[in-house]
């Protein structure tokens, strides 16, 4: 529910001063401070979203007004965000506390994210980098933890974007992608041995009688 929910992220992110791109919590009476805080490009973004799908990418007020109206239907609140171009995404992968892999997610070909649908059965993917964790910016690895430690001690994507010098935090994804031959590609099999150790770990602990 925290991270899943993109008001309560957003919220929680700017309550402890994690950097992100300029974030407005919309309703339906403060469409004037987006287009004077944010301009255009913008971001608007459902509470639910994910996976890219319910972010959009808004050009001028038209787009705009149309997009909160189409969204409002469902939701009182949207999240709008400053738009930052950036040839990838890092994903700062954390478990328990403790960065796990790090990875450069580049936007989908002819796109502003990392994947594009094309059609609602057919989407394509921009490539990944990976890298071990020590090669990561330590700027970004700290503004994923900083940002992951807010939610708890799971398992959890982080997404920084860098641009011009600064780290700015996206999301923190609690169902992030681990596929064969992407994230797990420095790694290999470590990777899927030090997730399941955890929770081994506290399922243990859970089982073991207490006095």
């Amino acid at each position: 529910m925290r991270c899943t929910n993109k008001v309560y992220l957003a919220e929680l992110l700017e309550r402890h001063d994690v950097a992100t791109p300029r974030t407005i919590v919309t309703h339906r009476d403060n469409l004037e401070e987006v287009v004077a805080i944010l301009g255009f490009p913008c971001v608007l973004k459902k509470p639910d979203s994910a996976f890219s799908a319910g972010v959009v990418k808004v050009n001028d007020r038209d787009e705009l007004s149309a997009r909160l109206e189409e969204y409002f239907a469902d939701s009182d609140l949207v999240v709008a965000q400053e738009f930052l171009p950036t040839e990838f995404d890092w994903r700062i992968g954390i478990i328990d506390r403790q960065p796990l892999y790090a990875a450069k997610y580049y936007m989908a070909q002819g796109h502003w994210q990392i994947i594009k649908q094309d059609r609602e059965d057919d989407s394509r993917y921009g490539k990944a980098e990976v890298m071990p964790i020590e090669l990561a910016p330590r700027r970004a690895v700290n503004a994923a933890l900083k940002a992951a430690n807010l939610i708890g001690d799971g398992l959890y994507g982080v997404d920084v974007k860098q641009s011009k010098g600064k780290f700015y935090v996206i999301e923190v994804n609690d169902n992030p992608n681990l596929d064969a031959g992407v994230e797990d590609r420095v790694l290999r099999d470590e990777l899927y041995r030090r997730i399941m150790s955890v929770f081994l770990k506290r399922i243990e602990q859970r089982k073991a009688p207490t006095h």
